[in-house]
């Protein structure tokens, strides 16, 4: 394409009397700056050099946004990077690169969980429900190079309010992975989780508790003297028969339940390996189920919240529930139902296979390549057992369990 005017330095009045042509041309200023003229009447300012023995072009943007004086002293900068062997062509592209990054934790955050952890976690839900439950809704709208280790601390603080230590160490190691790549895309340079010890937060360990026989009659005596909800209490006997985990139960949903085959199937997106789940019920769990479906109100939840009928209650009532509670057990959680049930029932001689499928629990090795057996029926009679031991406590204690007394 030709230059035009080489030689002859720019003027505004020169600028504004420049007409489009039915092609693009160009009209030099001088030190390899010139301006195009595009057939639709905008003007823009671009840069020839030379770098290395290989020509380059940078473009520094259109006229009258980007003046006349601004064109030349960006011209100057340029030069200036040439000397010192920096191509300004790689640089302006570098920069509209960065101008075009996600600039909120909200936005990165979704950035890094397509780009990163889909691809690199072995169960990216765990990781997605942490971004989306506590990480956004704390800190989404700020910029990434504003959040503060006290932003950290506040999340994490939040967290184990609800008596979740662990997942508060957690979380904050999310945070640190994920300011880690922000890092690594010159969002930031600083890393707020990095800069709190996981000491400051919990201490990592593997949990073992397991209730006593006396420990789980003690605690459903407290249970059900208590002034909870008759819904929640239900929910808290039925976690201690099922051997599910909390959110399993508190999302659950009618249409999920079969009574007449004594059956709960709890499908995969809501399990934690993606695969569908069948709980098969007691006749004391079916009781409960029974009295649930009484209380919910026509919702198409088992445990609908107090605000809609369309929504499950809160991950975090039964943990405020029990923490009203007046308890003399140490160290307990919710979670410890499984682990409870679990260790009973391998007391009770039931074969580790059973109860491993029991917990959804996925065998690793070669024996969970060759072991895809459901055993439903040797499940069916361990977990009747299993209810038929816990109903034995209750009518130890006489503890009243309302109208489905004797069935439970």
């Amino acid at each position: 394409m030709k230059l035009e005017g080489i030689g002859m330095a720019l003027t505004d009045t020169k600028l504004r009397a420049l007409k489009p042509r039915t092609k693009p041309y160009q009209v030099a200023d001088g030190g390899g700056l010139f301006i195009e003229v595009m057939p639709g009447g905008a003007m823009v300012w671009r840069m020839r050099y030379r770098l290395a023995g290989r020509q380059e072009k940078v473009t520094f943007g259109p006229y009258p946004g980007i003046t006349l004086a601004d064109a030349r002293l960006r011209r100057e900068e340029a030069k200036s990077k040439i000397a010192h062997h920096e191509s300004p062509m790689r640089a302006r592209r570098e920069q509209k690169s960065r101008a075009t990054r996600p600039g909120t934790v909200e936005a990165f955050a979704r950035v890094w969980l397509t780009e990163v952890v889909d691809k690199t976690n072995s169960n990216p839900r765990n990781v997605r429900r942490v971004v989306e439950k506590d990480i956004i809704p704390a800190i989404g709208r700020k910029r990434v190079p504003e959040v503060t280790p006290g932003d950290i601390l506040a999340i994490t603080d939040k967290i184990k309010a609800r008596g979740a230590d662990t997942s508060a160490l957690m979380t904050r190691n999310v945070l640190k992975r994920m300011f880690g790549y922000a890092i690594a895309r010159e969002l930031t340079t600083f890393n707020p989780a990095a800069a709190i010890e996981a000491r400051f937060i919990a201490t990592a360990k593997s949990r073992d508790r397991s209730l006593s026989s006396d420990e789980i009659g003690r605690l459903l005596k407290v249970i059900y003297a208590s002034s909870m909800r008759r819904a929640h209490k239900l929910v808290l006997h039925l976690l201690i028969l099922c051997m599910v985990r909390k959110s399993e139960l508190i999302e659950a949903r009618w249409e999920e339940i079969d009574f007449a085959k004594a059956q709960w199937t709890i499908p995969g997106e809501r399990m934690k390996k993606d695969r569908a789940h069948a709980v098969y019920l007691s006749t004391q769990a079916l009781d409960l189920f029974q009295e649930l479906k009484a209380l919910s109100s026509g919702s198409p939840f088992v445990m609908p919240s107090r605000g809609s009928l369309q929504k499950p209650i809160s991950k975090t009532t039964l943990n405020a529930a029990v923490r009203t509670l007046d308890l003399d057990l140490q160290d307990f959680v919710i979670h410890d139902f499984r682990r409870t049930a679990s260790t009973h029932l391998n007391e009770l001689g039931f074969n580790s296979d059973w109860i491993e499928k029991a917990l959804a629990h996925e065998q690793k090795g070669v024996r969970g390549v060759y072991n895809k057996a459901e055993y439903a029926d040797q499940r069916r009679k361990m977990l009747q057992t299993w209810a038929d031991l816990v109903g034995n406590l209750i009518t130890e204690r006489k503890i009243i369990l309302g109208r489905f007394g004797k069935s439970a």
